[in-house]
C-alpha cells in the first residue's frame, strides 16, 4: 500500500494530482497552471467523500483542492496524502466500489479528513484505487484545522496508548 505526501517542495500540487487521478481538467489558483488529463485512460470511477460538516461546495473537486492549496502559504507546504490500494479482482465493479467507500469512510472521513478517490482499471488484472486525503482535518465549523501528522493508537476507551506508539 504505497503512501506518499504531495508537497510543493517536490514541484507537486494537490490540484494537479487530483486532476491526474480523476482524469479531469483543473486549474490551480495558487500558481495559475491548468492540468488537463481528460485523455487519461483507465479511470472508471471518481468520487469525493466528505465529513458531514464539510461545506457542500467541497463536493466539487476543483473547489476542494484549490481550498487546500490556498490555505497553505509556504512554497514547501505539504498539501495532501495519497494512498494507492489494490482491489480484489474477484469482486465486480460495484462490490469494489462499496469496499473502497466503506474503507475510506471508516478510516479517514470519520477522522475529519476529506477524501477524493478514483478507481483505475486498465484491464491488466490490477484494479486499484488512489485516495487523496487532506492533511488538515475540517473542524465542525467547516474551517480547516491544524495539520494532523500523527494519529495515535487509542485503547477501547478512546485514550491514547501511553507508550507513545502512533500511526503515520
Amino acid at each position: 500500500m504505497p503512501v506518499q505526501i504531495i508537497k510543493r517542495s517536490k514541484a507537486k500540487s494537490a490540484v494537479g494530482a487530483a486532476a491526474y487521478r480523476s482524469g479531469s481538467k483543473m486549474t490551480n489558483e495558487w500558481d495559475g497552471l491548468t492540468h488537463d488529463y481528460t485523455r487519461k485512460r483507465g479511470v472508471v470511477h471518481s468520487e469525493i467523500i466528505l465529513p458531514s460538516h464539510a461545506p457542500p461546495e467541497f463536493q466539487d473537486r476543483n473547489t476542494l483542492w484549490n481550498s487546500v492549496e490556498m490555505v497553505e502559504k509556504t512554497r514547501d507546504a505539504q498539501l495532501a496524502r495519497e494512498i494507492e490500494i489494490s482491489l480484489p479482482v474477484e469482486l465486480n465493479r460495484e462490490e469494489q466500489l462499496q469496499l473502497a467507500r466503506s474503507f475510506i469512510r471508516d478510516t479517514f472521513v470519520a477522522a475529519g479528513m476529506c477524501a477524493d478517490f478514483s478507481i483505475h482499471d486498465k484491464k491488466d488484472g490490477n484494479p486499484h484505487f488512489h485516495v487523496m486525503l487532506t492533511i488538515r482535518p475540517l473542524k465542525e465549523d467547516g474551517q480547516w484545522g491544524a495539520k494532523c501528522r500523527k494519529v495515535y493508537e487509542l485503547d477501547e476507551n478512546g485514550q491514547r496508548i501511553p507508550n507513545g506508539k502512533y500511526r503515520e
